[in-house]
């Protein structure tokens, strides 16, 4: 049967995550898809956005043609700095990171499981180039940890899991899981659904995932 619902796009997840970020919050955004968080905070909200490489008010993605490329996040995309903003020192940045500063680290994952284990640094497999960068040091020194990705591996697997079987990052780490298909909580008790994509309904997501979803 052909699905009846339409996965969210990079943008639209990105805006799903920026809508849930607090006023007057301090939030890392890792490499890779949460980067494009910075391009959606809602008008009127101040949001002040830190990259482990040494930035603090990170705006959004420049224009085209506008790009400088002596100002750079983590992941070496060229970004913006908003009035106020500041550059420091790595081992500045990871004090911040490791010191409880950080209200949200918002993340990329290979893994969550259900009660918010985190694998995001490596898949274990032969060959495979391991990129922890300051993934730990966010998943533990942050307030919240929202991990933001698609919902199903390129093979159709849930990257939502019982138990990852991936190298963890961290454990019990991550409160939200921010996807395509749905927004999802984790708790010790296991995953409870905040909201899905028009047309997707809960049993469905159910299946999709392969776990319960708590009332």
């Amino acid at each position: 049967m052909t699905p009846t619902y339409q996965p969210r796009s990079k943008d639209e997840l990105a805006r799903r995550v920026a809508a849930d970020i607090h006023d007057g919050a301090y939030v890392n955004l890792g490499i890779g898809m949460p980067t494009r968080v910075a391009n959606h905070i809602p008008p009127g909200r101040e949001v002040i956005l830190q990259s482990e490489n040494g930035i603090l008010g990170m705006g959004p993605a420049p224009a085209a043609g506008q790009e400088d490329y002596d100002l750079i996040n983590a992941g070496k995309q060229p970004v913006t700095l908003l009035p106020g903003g500041a550059f420091f020192h790595h081992a500045d940045s990871f004090a911040m990171m490791r010191g409880g500063h950080l209200d949200i680290c918002v993340l990329g994952a290979f893994q969550v499981s259900a009660t918010g284990d985190l694998a995001n640094w490596s898949t274990g497999e032969p060959g495979a180039i391991p990129a922890v960068g300051g993934a730990m040091d966010l998943a533990i020194g942050a307030k919240q940890t929202w991990v933001m990705m698609d919902l199903l591996s390129k093979s159709g697997q849930s990257k939502v899991v019982a138990q990852c079987t991936y190298p963890l990052t961290g454990l019990a780490c991550v409160k939200r899981i921010y996807t395509d298909l749905a927004t999802l909580e984790c708790s010790p008790q296991g995953l409870r659904l905040i909201d899905a994509v028009d047309g997707l309904g809960r049993e469905a997501l159910q299946e999709l995932i392969g776990l319960p979803l708590l009332d």
